[in-house]
């Protein structure tokens, strides 16, 4: 077997779909499938118990209080609510799941206990269910109503008669019940305290995003500490929480000095950091002064949706406090002479980017009223992983505890936890709306490091990526991705991930529409930022995307979400230079091959093929209307012929493209650096060594491209005149012969005269060729 097919695309055939069975019991294992919305994964039963409440519960004879909770039993897993202190009428209103691949008896068991503070917790109740007769529910049904139940076998009190009651739901169903993602799972009955919150599926949503744009024109009144000093070279400084960014020195020492430039943040809703503006001057390298402070709200700051031009406004700074305009209202008491012009805003045409265009999931501006209707449905049926490695050690032996999450758009989804397995199972589905087909899923798989309450980092074991253009519409895809992580050791295949896609169309002609738009809304093209303008702010927007997110119950972490996000696929790498210097080369061999071919049609390598295009030449020039129409239909042909040869699946991760299987170690070490770098010296000269020795054949390449530009210019420049006199003869001349003869006869001369024989050519480089070379370039006056 060739050891590449082990990083390649494996169809699958899981039995997708419901099933569901004939009136409880045992009887739930078999079933008819029956069509629901939820069929893109594979089908689980699980036992579900709701304990709501209880009441009349019998106090204790000593303490003369009671300190209750429920106790669910199946086979050798149970389950446990919290107890309350002094309660004869609790409330817990907690679901337990049992899964139906690990039951091992025919009854559950609920148990209403007394915690004790020493010795064995008391008994009160109990009380029983034959799984038999357990009914059965099928989504979207009302949710199954909780009935009273006397506790049987429960405590007697002093007059003989028997109390207590307890508030129950039990039913049979699936993952599709929307009890399941906050109920306790037998698969995590080992997890207690907090870490059974970080093993709950949830779904998160991305904080709203704005870029806030603010255009200092000038200031007026700059003074120093010494007033008899010239005016000092000062700047403009803009903080929103950690973010800082500043303007250049203005150049001329003045009082009223002008800047006009942008500071640019990104902020997030609800908006928790106020707009911080400070005139500095710099009194030393290492050392700035502050002229003038203020401060604006977000909330007073305009928000525009186009290029319209925002109303500027004059503040006042003061050295100690606040700016004077802080949500509309005036500051008042005394104020500082200095006065700043600005014209702040929230920009809500643009797309704020957290995540690299090139494999981006959203397109849409955050401004809701500009807005599209969605074209399509995205489903996601996140079913198993296979062959998961041992990613940690727990009780001396390699353990696994794996979950999932998923990224488009705003929306992000995370499975619960499938504890210690190297083979879990999710079947867990998800839908998001598509406002663009060309856009970019995401789903990584995660060791969760934090169910014993450590401060770990959830380590990675893989990721796919699926782009929706890819995707045909109605059509389910089922297939297992190999999960390959690149480490300092090299390439590793951690696992296979199973999944089921389907992408479902709305509008059609939409669809079609789109293609013809452009890929982000229009402020990125009116009013455009710069590459280093657009990297800062994605890094900033990454931040505030995983800070917000961090704060969620359970957390979605940081090492998480810069993951999906591919926060550092901006930093050097010499394997990716080498990946992205070859895609460049398999780019330009179609041309290299096209060349290729004219030349062994006119060294008549194949008489019957250069005979045919002298023939195909001869038809062109006698009828050029034929020509374009020639060629559109040559691409149509050759896309039908290549549609015998299409994929039928989406690509994935390309480890050969990618150059990840020869790679040599130190470039991976090199990769994985930090920056700045941490590696010793030697190492470090070694590296850069290396550096400069790749740039300099990149230089001596882009010299060379340069050197026929400059040979091109030196035709009409007079750099060398003998050479511009020739050149401009020969031009003179092919006007007054071109203006004298058809034009078709001077086509069909060239094309002959370029497809000669071979016993009419020279093994000589042709004049025309020599003359080229000939011409000076400006390499000559380089230093």
């Amino acid at each position: 077997m060739n050891p590449l097919d082990d990083y390649r695309i494996k169809d699958t055939k899981p039995r997708l779909g419901e099933r569901w069975p004939h009136g409880g019991g045992r009887s739930w294992i078999g079933g008819e499938k029956i069509s629901t919305t939820y069929d893109l994964v594979e089908q689980m039963f699980y036992l579900y118990v709701r304990v709501v409440k209880a009441r009349d519960l019998p106090t204790n004879a000593v303490t003369g209080g009671c300190d209750p909770y429920v106790e669910v039993k199946l086979g050798n897993y149970k389950g446990k609510t919290q107890s309350f202190e002094k309660k004869t009428s609790p409330e817990w209103n907690q679901v337990f799941a049992f899964s139906k691949d690990k039951i091992q008896s025919s009854a559950v068991e609920v148990y209403v206990r007394e915690k004790e503070t020493v010795g064995r917790d008391d008994y009160l109740g109990r009380v029983e269910f034959d799984l038999n007769e357990v009914p059965t529910r099928l989504p979207p049904d009302s949710p199954l109503a909780p009935q009273w139940y006397r506790l049987e076998e429960r405590r007697r009190v002093g007059d003989g008669r028997l109390r207590g009651e307890v508030m129950l739901a039990v039913w049979i169903g699936s993952q599709a019940d929307e009890a399941f993602p906050e109920a306790w799972h037998s698969d995590a009955a080992a997890v207690h305290g907090d870490g059974v919150f970080s093993v709950r599926s949830k779904v998160y949503v991305s904080p709203k995003l704005w870029y806030l744009r603010v255009h200092v024109i000038e200031a007026q009144d700059v003074e120093g500490e010494d007033r008899s000093q010239p005016p000092p070279a000062v700047f403009v400084k803009g903080m929103v929480g950690n973010q800082v960014s500043k303007s250049k020195i203005c150049p001329n020492r003045t009082a009223n000095p002008a800047w006009n430039e942008d500071l640019l943040f990104v902020i997030a809703e609800p908006f928790e950091d106020v707009l911080v503006v400070t005139v500095e001057s710099k009194v030393a390298p290492t050392r700035d002064e502050v002229v003038g402070r203020m401060s604006i709200s977000m909330n007073a700051l305009e928000r525009r949706m186009d290029h319209r031009p925002v109303h500027s406004r004059w503040f006042n700074l003061d050295r100690f406090g606040m700016g004077d305009y802080v949500e509309g209202e005036r500051r008042k008491g005394p104020k500082f002479s200095t006065r700043i012009h600005l014209r702040a805003c929230l920009e809500g045409g643009y797309h704020v980017l957290d995540e690299s265009t090139l494999y981006i999931s959203d397109q849409r501006p955050t401004t809701r009223q500009l807005w599209k209707q969605p074209i399509g449905i995205l489903e996601v049926g996140i079913l198993s992983a296979n062959g998961l490695l041992p990613m940690k050690v727990r009780d001396g032996r390699g353990s696994t505890d794996a979950y999932c999450v998923a990224k488009y758009g705003h929306k992000w989804v995370r499975t619960r936890t499938i504890v210690e397995s190297f083979s879990p199972k999710w079947n867990e589905q998800y839908t998001w709306e598509v406002y663009d087909p060309c856009t970019v899923v995401t789903l990584g798989v995660l060791d969760n490091c934090h169910i014993a309450g450590g401060n770990g980092r959830d380590t990675r074991i893989g990721k796919v990526r699926i782009r929706l253009s890819t995707l045909e519409t109605d059509k389910i895809y089922t297939h297992s991705y190999p999960l390959l992580v690149l480490q300092p050791s090299g390439l590793k295949k951690m696992g296979e991930l199973q999944l089921a896609f389907r992408l479902t169309c709305i509008s059609l002609t939409q669809i079609i529409y789109l293609y013809s738009r452009p890929l982000l809304p229009k402020m990125h093209y009116i009013q455009a930022f710069t590459i280093s303008q657009l990297d800062r702010l994605r890094y900033e927007a990454m931040n505030i995307v995983a800070s917000r997110l961090g704060r969620a119950e359970p957390p979605l972490r940081k090492e998480v979400v810069e993951y999906m996000l591919d926060v550092d696929s901006h930093m050097w790498s010499m394997r990716r230079s080498k990946a992205n210097f070859f895609r460049i080369a398999s780019f330009f061999s179609g041309l290299v091959d096209t060349s290729r071919w004219i030349s062994q049609v006119c060294q008549w390598k194949n008489p019957i093929t250069t005979v045919l295009v002298h023939v195909l030449l001869c038809i062109l020039v006698c009828y050029p209307e034929l020509i374009l129409p020639t060629g559109f239909l040559y691409m149509f042909f050759i896309a039908v012929w290549n549609f015998r040869f299409r994929a039928s699946h989406p690509p994935h991760m390309d480890t050969k493209m990618s150059w990840a299987e020869g790679v040599h170690p130190d470039e991976l070490d090199e990769e994985f650096d930090t920056f700045p770098t941490s590696r010793a010296q030697d190492v470090v000269r070694m590296r850069y060594d290396r550096v400069r020795s790749v740039a300099g054949r990149i230089q001596s390449v882009v010299g060379d491209m340069a050197t026929q530009g400059e040979r091109f210019l030196a035709l009409l420049s007079w750099r060398d005149p003998r050479a511009t006199t020739i050149f401009l003869l020969f031009c003179l001349c092919a006007a007054v012969v071109l203006f004298v003869t058809p034009f078709k006869i001077v086509t069909l001369s060239v094309g002959l005269f370029l497809l000669r024989h071979p016993r009419f050519r020279s093994k000589m480089p042709s004049a025309p060729s020599s003359f080229f070379r000939r011409l000076p370039a400006r390499a000559d006056s380089m230093l």
